[in-house]
């Protein structure tokens, strides 16, 4: 059996919590890092709730300097709306420093979620 757990670090970009607006999650640091993997996990949603997750990057953590990651630095997909007790992963390969997971209410009342990000291929190993 091959050991991930020297070979990652997982950084909390959404803690898990009922969001009832569009939510802008903290980033993670890639440095010294060569790959990042967001896991989002929901729960229930609440009245028809219609939210979407997605990837942001930027060279800063300046709440500004975040953008839309495109598509071409993603590796799958994620679906126009979440469903209700879901696990999904994306892919990222961009080349932007810091990155962080922002949900988007688009309606509804609520929806229980949370978003990590998971950093793989350390320049230095194992990962404390």
């Amino acid at each position: 059996m091959k050991d991930t757990f020297h070979e990652t670090a997982v950084v909390a970009s959404l803690a898990p919590a009922v969001v009832t607006a569009t939510t802008k999650g903290s980033h993670a640091d890639l440095q010294g890092y060569g790959s990042a993997l967001m896991v989002v996990n929901t729960g229930a949603i609440a009245e028809d709730g219609d939210y979407s997750i997605a990837i942001q990057h930027s060279d800063t953590t300046t709440d500004g300097d975040f953008d839309q990651v495109d598509a071409a630095d993603l590796l799958g997909s994620l679906p126009a709306t979440l469903e209700a007790s879901t696990v999904y992963r994306q892919g990222y390969i961009g080349k932007k420093r810091y990155v962080r997971a922002v949900i988007t209410k688009a309606g509804g009342t609520s929806i229980a979620a949370g978003a990590v990000f998971v950093l793989g291929h350390p320049a230095m190993a194992p990962v404390a």
